[in-house]
């Protein structure tokens, strides 16, 4: 699912970057700044997909970090139990066994002696319960280093393939990946650098040489949606955007009228005649959808003399 949404969020940016480009070469401002809203809007959603990526892959390491911590506990506790098991019972078995022999058998002991060994007997069982109870941190920590070197458990086969999927031990990482990175990071620097350069080539204004036709005419189509669309709206529509594009040359159509021609075609008349830069930017601006339920195609656009009609 991850994968689709990658895919279609590939496609989605690429068209509205593509559209975004086609549109600032055209001069429609309006259409541009949708496309690059757009191309914002996709680049969060991808965002967004990524870092929820990330979020449950941080997610699934803490849950197995914490698994691993609660079995290293475990080890922990059966190491400790191992390591205060094994001298317990030891000292269980050979502590004053002469005192477990049957009452039968008659010992001689000197008075003075019997005494002197109940008293050093009194005194060994009390720095043996000293020396337990201080040496409990220190049987603890020992068990903690050595719950790493314990035998993972057979019953969950999660530790044997996080093993495996680790790299063999003196192994040099993959090389290829690096230069891989790197020819794909300088081919995206090198496509976004060309198209910046080629996209302020294309939109600069520059001073061209004046053309020797006496005016441009322009022929425009307005067509406009809703169940209300009249004469006189069409009329209104063509007048606003042509009012509205007659500064978007390098020279302000001050002198340019527009006429009606009938069936939705208006004709304007430019003095002097517009470069070849000036008409793109004007059929740009007269087709960029910057007015409601209205929409003006540039039918024709081209030089005419003094004796022309």
């Amino acid at each position: 699912m991850r994968k689709i949404a990658y895919l279609f969020g590939g496609l989605a940016a690429a068209g509205a970057g593509t559209y975004l480009v086609v549109y600032l070469y055209r001069w429609q401002w309006q259409r541009a700044m949708l496309c690059g809203v757009l191309l914002l809007v996709v680049e969060v959603m991808l965002l967004g997909i990524v870092l929820l990526g990330r979020l449950t892959r941080i997610e699934n390491r803490l849950r197995d970090s914490d698994r691993r911590q609660r079995e290293l506990a475990a080890r922990q506790e059966d190491a400790l139990a191992r390591l205060r098991g094994a001298p317990e019972s030891a000292a269980d078995s050979g502590r004053f066994r002469w005192l477990e022999d049957p009452a039968e058998r008659t010992y001689v002991f000197v008075p003075v002696l019997m005494v002197t060994g109940v008293l050093l007997s009194g005194l060994a069982w009390v720095v043996q319960r000293i020396a337990s109870a201080t040496a409990r941190p220190a049987e603890r920590r020992l068990a903690g280093r050595l719950a790493v070197l314990t035998a993972p458990n057979p019953a969950s086969p999660d530790d044997l393939e996080d093993l495996a999927d680790l790299p063999p031990y003196g192994v040099r990482r993959d090389r290829r990946r690096t230069v891989r990175t790197a020819a794909v990071g300088t081919l995206g620097v090198a496509l976004l650098g060309g198209l910046v350069v080629g996209l302020a080539h294309f939109t600069q204004t520059r001073e061209e040489n004046a053309d020797d036709s006496a005016a441009t005419s322009v022929v425009v189509r307005v067509d406009m949606r809703g169940p209300d669309v009249t004469t006189q709206r069409r009329a209104l529509a063509a007048e606003q955007v042509w009012e509205r594009c007659r500064d978007s040359t390098s020279v302000p159509l001050r002198h340019a009228t527009l006429g009606d021609l009938g069936d939705g075609l208006y004709a304007g008349v430019v003095r002097p005649a517009l470069t070849e830069h000036d008409r793109m930017r004007l059929r740009g601006c007269l087709e960029d959808a910057t007015l409601e339920r209205a929409h003006l195609t540039v039918v024709g656009i081209g030089d005419a003399d003094t004796d022309d009609d």
